[in-house]
């Protein structure tokens, strides 16, 4: 039986099913150094203050786009315009008509596969609070699953 994901577009789904849908990684979490004439973004290893690195979710997620203006707040309208996110993010992957990776937890049935698989951020960044803005062009990394 196919998921929620297959079967529904992504403007069809309830809130629930739209929600569930993020893998936990927190990958959308680091920050960004973007290239506007290259159309390229980097990822730093810099992670936002309000991300719980062992959870990889937001300690502020009702309050994240007042506490942080740049925090992206997006919906099946416009996922198919944030080119931004990660390879491996479950909205771009159903957006682009690809299924979900065996780590995700929709299909796994634990959310520590994500952590398992080394998709996440979990132990692999620092926050924002420790990197000096001037910094961040150094903590650009590149991972295998990006």
């Amino acid at each position: 039986m196919a998921g929620f994901w297959i079967e529904k577009a992504m403007t069809a789904m309830s809130e629930r099913e739209w929600e569930s849908l993020c893998d936990g990684c927190g990958r959308c979490c680091l920050l960004k150094l973007e290239e506007i004439d290259a159309e390229k973004v980097h990822y730093t290893a810099a992670v936002c203050r309000y991300l719980d690195q062992k959870t990889c979710k937001c300690s502020q997620y009702k309050q994240r786009n007042k506490l942080v203006p740049t925090c992206v707040k997006f919906s099946s309208k416009d996922i198919e315009s944030l080119k931004w996110m990660p390879f491996t993010c479950a909205y771009r992957k159903v957006a682009e008509g690809r299924d979900l990776d065996w780590w995700h937890h929709l299909v796994s049935g634990s959310k520590n596969t994500v952590h398992e698989a080394g998709i996440s951020v979990r132990g692999k960044c620092v926050s924002e609070l420790f990197v000096h803005p001037d910094d961040l062009d150094e903590k650009i990394i590149q991972w295998v699953h990006a």
